[in-house]
């Protein structure tokens, strides 16, 4: 018998096992497993049995179910604001040549001002310095004219006509005194009972004052006896702190009357500006 190499002469040759311990301890790092058991006989130094290696199955993937899309809450739209007031506006020429030419005389002394378009039926704020400082719409005389009655300050309200019922045009020092129920409102001209405040309480609802206030048009805004009357947030905020300590110039525009009838010094600052280069 020829000897193996590696094993002395007339040795005999022994097998080499390795423990099946070993095996089973070692297939798992392989990837392997050994499916079949050891059988006794086996156990005991049986020969051995050639047992298959194989594979462990590969897992199969869990089927997932998709998720339902949870409907998407639509965002809330805002709210279109209330219109509270009439649209803005544009000076009208005439009301934009009074206030250019105030402003570059001088003529308000240093004084805080008010500018009074009748037929746009709107107020134009300014500080003393000429600054703007707000608009708002009016409500003035019913009857369309730019002169008062002679006579009318001294007249009840039950005894004026409706062709007495203006508001004249013209420039006012205006100033703060006192009225009927010892209240103080802003005097344009004593002397013939017109005076700018809010919407007096006492306002007959059939007159539908506010309504006509806050209507998109000038039209309805001839309601009034003559006096000037404004909205009570734009008067105590704006008006009455400006006026309330030395008082102010109201211009009012006309309603027929040349501009430059009720306001001559106008024709003076159109000549300078017609010589100007």
């Amino acid at each position: 018998m020829r000897a193996r190499a590696g094993t002395p002469r007339g040795a005999t040759a022994v097998p080499f096992r390795v423990p099946r311990a070993l095996i089973a301890a070692l297939l798992p790092c392989a990837g392997l497993v050994l499916p079949v058991a050891v059988s006794a006989q086996a156990a005991h130094g049986a020969p051995a049995v050639k047992h298959r290696l194989t594979k462990p199955p590969a897992a199969k993937p869990r089927a997932v179910k998709p998720r339902a899309a949870k409907p998407r809450t639509p965002a809330a739209s805002p709210a279109p604001a209330a219109s509270a007031a009439p649209e803005e506006v544009s000076p009208s020429p005439a009301a934009t040549r009074v206030a250019d030419w105030i402003a570059a005389s001088g003529d308000n002394r240093a004084l805080p001002y008010i500018i009074i378009d009748k037929q746009a039926a709107s107020l134009f704020l300014f500080d003393a310095q000429g600054k703007p400082l707000g608009r708002a719409p009016v409500l003035i005389g019913v009857a369309v004219g730019d002169d008062a009655t002679p006579g009318i300050g001294s007249k009840n309200l039950a005894e004026i006509g409706p062709a007495e019922k203006t508001t004249p045009a013209g420039r006012f020092l205006a100033k703060f005194g006192l009225a009927f129920g010892r209240e103080r409102i802003l005097w344009v001209d004593f002397a013939t009972s017109v005076a700018l405040h809010p919407i007096p309480p006492g306002a007959k609802p059939k007159e539908r004052r506010r309504q006509r206030m806050l209507s998109p048009t000038p039209d309805d805004n001839r309601i009034t006896f003559g006096c000037i009357n404004v909205p009570s947030a734009f008067y105590s905020k704006s008006v009455r702190p400006l006026f309330l300590k030395k008082g102010g110039y109201v211009y009012v525009l006309p309603d027929t009357k040349p501009l430059e009838a009720v306001f001559p010094l106008l024709l003076a600052q159109g000549s300078v500006n017609s010589a100007a280069p």
